[in-house]
């Protein structure tokens, strides 16, 4: 069992230093902890540009609420991109640095309209970070590569829900969430395979 364990693990928990990139994607979120690491990274000059992405969760109908510091980001969100760009802005980063995109409803889309919109602004990508929560890194590195096939992109994931690389599999939580990840990783991808393959 250690082997399956260790296996899934290294699979979807990717995780890269930080380094000097052009750019940071965030896909969406309700956790401030993602805004927060890439304002941190901003704030001591790794990038010039954070593009955070995301409208309202297709599993929902409105948004969902600030899942922690409520007391600190307490506006009235309509999308997690207006949340990302507030909690931006009250960590130091200017407003002319940040490219968001709030239509999109699943990751893929995260990925897919943040190219839009990067695009629109005429704003050329060589590297990348992309800031998520650690058991989303290997989802969201394979959807924003297929994305911006030309750039080279790392991750640099946060915790949340107390889910992490090492504790994962001891709680009903971290289990259902990893394991939807990695199943994900494989359903969500058999139209590009194929297509990729042609």
């Amino acid at each position: 069992m250690n082997r399956i364990i260790t296996d899934i693990s290294n699979y979807i928990f990717v995780s890269d230093e930080p380094e000097k990139v052009d750019a940071i994607f965030l896909p969406g979120g309700s956790h401030p902890k993602q805004p927060e690491y890439a304002a941190e990274l901003y704030n001591k000059g790794y990038t010039k540009w954070l593009i955070p992405s995301g409208g309202v969760s297709v599993k929902r109908e409105k948004w969902p609420g600030v899942r922690s510091k409520a007391e600190i980001y307490n506006c009235d969100y309509q999308s997690d991109c207006e949340f990302f760009t507030d909690v931006f802005i009250r960590n130091g980063v200017p407003a002319y640095a940040i490219i968001g995109e709030d239509k999109s409803g699943h990751t893929r889309d995260n990925a897919f309209l943040s190219r839009k919109a990067v695009d629109e602004k005429g704003i050329e990508i060589k590297t990348a970070l992309i800031v998520c929560k650690a058991f989303h890194a290997r989802r969201c590195l394979m959807l924003y590569q297929m994305a911006f096939p030309d750039v080279r992109i790392k991750v640099c994931p946060v915790y949340c829900y107390n889910i992490t690389k090492d504790n994962w599999y001891k709680s009903e939580q971290g289990i259902n969430r990893v394991l939807g990840e990695l199943a994900r990783c494989g359903n969500q991808f058999v139209d590009d395979i194929k297509e990729y393959i042609k």
